[in-house]
C-alpha cells in the first residue's frame, strides 16, 4: 500500500505540473485524511483536461475591467437630481447613500444595494455632454415653409426626396452647424476630481428630466466574489486544491506496477533492517552470527531514493511541455529528410 501511495503521490505531482495553469479557478474538492475524495470531480487526475487559458483569461479580465470595454466586475448605473444653480456633487457621497439606504433618487431599488460601504466608487462615465446636431436642425416636421420655401420645393421638407447634392456639401452642412453650435452656445461639460463632480454650465431651469445619470464599479477584494455568477474566485488556485486523489490500483498500468513492486521490495527490506536491528547477535552453538541490519537498512534506502530519482526523472521527461518540444523536434527533423528525398518528375 505504501509503494502504491508513494506511486500515486509522484505521478499526480506530474501531472499537477501539467495542467495546474488550465484549471486554476475550477471546481475543487474535499478530501479525507488519506487522500481520498469526499466531494468534487472524479478521476480528474486519470483525464486530458481541454487547454483553457485560465491565467491569460484572468489577465485580460483585469485590462477589461481597467478599461471599460468587459471584465468580471459588475458595472452599475446611479442617478441624482439636478439642483437650479449648483454645480458640485459628491458622487462617492450620493452612491453611498444610495447603497446604504437601498434605493436610488427616484425611489426604485438599488443593484448596488448594501455593496458600497467605505469602498471607493470608480466612475466610469458620466452621461453629460453638448447635445449632437442633427441634420433636420429644426425638427422633423419643424421647418415647414421655411426650409423648403428657401430651396424651392414648398412644404416638402425632406432632405433628400427633391433635391439631390454631392455627399461633401451634407457634411460641409453638419460641420458648419456643428462649428456654430461650439462658437455660440454654452458648452455642456464637467470635471470629476476624486469623485466630486463640477458640470458646466450650471444648471439653470430645471424641467421633468432633471436627472443625471454615472455608470460606476466597485473595485472588490482580489479574493472576493461579484455578481451572481462564479468567476472562479474560490476554485483551484495552486497544487494544494487540485481535485486530485490516490490513484485507484486498477488505473495503474505495467509499468507503474513494475515500479511499485521494486518500491515494495526496498520497504520491505527497510523494514527486515528494523527488526535485525533489534537483534545484534544470534546465539549459536560454539559462536554467534551477527546480523547485517546496518547494511541492509542503508541498502534499502538507497535503492527507494533510486527509484525515486527514477520515476521523477522519467515524469519529468514526458511533461506536456517537453513533449510538445520533441514533436516540434521531430518535425523538424522530418522536414529535413524530406528535403533530402529526391521528388519524382512527373511526365504526362
Amino acid at each position: 500500500q505504501e509503494a502504491v501511495l508513494e506511486y500515486s503521490y509522484l505521478v499526480n505531482l506530474h501531472q499537477s505540473k501539467n495542467i495546474l495553469s488550465d484549471v486554476l479557478g475550477q471546481t475543487t474538492g474535499t478530501f479525507d485524511h488519506e487522500g481520498q475524495r469526499i466531494t468534487g470531480p472524479e478521476n480528474v487526475n486519470l483525464k486530458f483536461p481541454r487547454v483553457s487559458f485560465e491565467i491569460e483569461r484572468r489577465i485580460s479580465d483585469a485590462y477589461s475591467t481597467a478599461t471599460g470595454i468587459g471584465g468580471t466586475v459588475p458595472i452599475y448605473s446611479a442617478s441624482f437630481d439636478l439642483i437650479e444653480g449648483r454645480q458640485d456633487y459628491n458622487l462617492q457621497a450620493i452612491i453611498s447613500g444610495s447603497s446604504a439606504s437601498g434605493t436610488d433618487p427616484s425611489g426604485g431599488a438599488a443593484a448596488y444595494a448594501g455593496i458600497v460601504g467605505n469602498k471607493r466608487v470608480i466612475v466610469k462615465k458620466v452621461y453629460y455632454k453638448t447635445p449632437n446636431a442633427m441634420w433636420r436642425f429644426f425638427g422633423y416636421f419643424g421647418g415647414l415653409n421655411v426650409v423648403g420655401n428657401l430651396s424651392q420645393y414648398g412644404q416638402y421638407t425632406d432632405d433628400s426626396t427633391f433635391e439631390l447634392i454631392p455627399t461633401w456639401q451634407n457634411k460641409l452642412q453638419a460641420m458648419a452647424y456643428e462649428d456654430n453650435i461650439y462658437t455660440r452656445l454654452s458648452h455642456y461639460s464637467y470635471e470629476l476630481k476624486d469623485n466630486q463632480l463640477r458640470i458646466f454650465p450650471a444648471p439653470a431651469e430645471i424641467s421633468d428630466y432633471n436627472h443625471m445619470w454615472v455608470d460606476f464599479s466597485i473595485i472588490p477584494d482580489a479574493w472576493e466574489e461579484t455578481g451572481t455568477t462564479d468567476t472562479g474566485i474560490s476554485g483551484i488556485n495552486n497544487m494544494n486544491t487540485l481535485p486530485f486523489d490516490n490513484i485507484p490500483y486498477e488505473n495503474i498500468n505495467a509499468i507503474g506496477k513494475q515500479w511499485i513492486r521494486r518500491f515494495a521490495l526496498a520497504l520491505s527490506k527497510e523494514t527486515l533492517a528494523q527488526i535485525r536491528g533489534k537483534f545484534q547477535t544470534i546465539p549459536i552453538p560454539g559462536e554467534s552470527v551477527n546480523l547485517n541490519a546496518d547494511a541492509l537498512l542503508s541498502q534499502s534506502k538507497e535503492e527507494q531514493e533510486k527509484l525515486r530519482e527514477e520515476l521523477k526523472t522519467i515524469l519529468d521527461e514526458l511533461t506536456y511541455v517537453e513533449l510538445s518540444k520533441k514533436d516540434a523536434e521531430k518535425s523538424d527533423a522530418t522536414n529535413d529528410v524530406q528535403k533530402r528525398v529526391p521528388l519524382i518528375i512527373f511526365q504526362g
